[in-house]
């Protein structure tokens, strides 16, 4: 077994606490990595509080992963040991169902994907995650860092990046169309440089005129302050696609009448209570979605668009001494834009 330490929430009411576990020896497709660096995701402090029910405890969270192969089991051609490598939410899933075959294991309908953390493997052993020294996950379920990319800003990507970059390239934001993304947060943030980087005339909407810079800075042709009175007038009916990005109770009615005809507006940010539509919102053919992260395949895809586009989430660096103070910065929004944790640290 594989000796590992971390920190982990023993209860929904105490923060992640140091914690010593084993990871499983290598299976013959496993590749064990030396955590470097994990970005602090609002879903951690979510599911270690319980707050979306059915946590596991102990639990270690974390799914924004980087850091250096150790070892690769028999059967590993991925992998070599020192690869700079990366794991996000998930760990494995049925690799049969459609879903899976076609690449979007993240939807996958046998079982649903194992998550990085807070779940169980096929295997029935419980799976945790980046917020410790060591991690062991079956090579398929592993992504390769490209050279170039600064492997801390890069650890959000894994999740921040991913979500936002899935939907963007899905509903074919680009050239000639006009995408808004809702909220500057760690989601946020990702989905406006992607969508500048796909080319899209890209408009930010939010609630804080101190955003207004940053949301140019970081790729809005446009901020709109939805604030103001009347903010929604002078677009209604103009956008191809809205990308919603608020994980706190909104009205979304507003954005759903910016949408052109057949056009979509998609929610990554999860509020806790139900989205209230109004008919005549959405029945000018317009469509209300959402999405999850991307299959594994896009994920190595939109890593490599950004050591393309030279593209990483923008980050402070924070330790395991501050957890607490960062994750409650982290349900304040008093971020830019995620945090990332110094694993290396606890190898001391």
């Amino acid at each position: 077994m594989i000796q590992t330490h971390g920190y982990a929430a023993p209860n929904p009411t105490t923060n992640p606490q140091p914690f010593d576990f084993e990871h499983r020896d290598l299976r013959p497709n496993d590749v064990h990595i030396e955590i470097e660096f994990c970005g602090i995701c609002h879903s951690d402090i979510h599911q270690a509080r319980d707050e979306w029910g059915g946590s596991i405890y102990p639990m270690v969270p974390g799914h924004e992963i980087v850091g250096t192969v150790k070892a690769v089991g028999a059967s590993v051609t991925k992998y070599k040991v020192g690869d700079k490598a990366a794991v996000g939410c998930m760990v494995d899933s049925c690799r049969e169902c459609a879903s899976c075959k076609d690449g979007d294991e993240q939807y996958c309908t046998n079982g649903g994907m194992t998550p990085t953390y807070n779940g169980k493997g096929r295997d029935g052993a419980p799976t945790f995650g980046g917020y410790a020294t060591d991690i062991v996950v079956d090579e398929n379920y592993v992504l390769s860092v490209p050279e170039g990319l600064d492997l801390a800003g890069a650890a959000p990507l894994l999740c921040a990046g991913i979500t936002t970059y899935s939907p963007l390239k899905h509903w074919k934001a680009g050239p000639g169309k006009k995408i808004g993304i809702v909220g500057l947060g760690g989601l946020g943030h990702m989905g406006l440089k992607f969508s500048h980087a796909f080319g899209a005339e890209t408009v930010l909407f939010t609630t804080s005129a101190n955003k207004i810079e940053d949301g140019k800075k970081l790729g809005a042709d446009a901020v709109v302050l939805t604030k103001e009175e009347n903010w929604h007038a002078p677009h209604a009916g103009t956008f191809d696609f809205i990308l919603d990005c608020v994980s706190a109770e909104h009205d979304i009615n507003p954005y759903l009448n910016l949408l052109k005809r057949d056009a979509v507006y998609c929610t990554v940010g999860l509020p806790e209570d139900p989205f209230q539509v109004a008919g005549f919102s959405i029945i000018g053919r317009r469509y209300m979605t959402g999405s999850m992260i991307g299959g594994i395949a896009e994920t190595q895809e939109m890593l490599n668009f950004c050591a393309e586009k030279g593209i990483v989430s923008d980050i402070e660096m924070t330790s395991f001494e501050k957890l607490e103070e960062a994750w409650t910065r982290v349900v304040k929004a008093d971020v830019k834009y995620r945090f990332v944790l110094d694993c290396k640290e606890l190898k001391k």
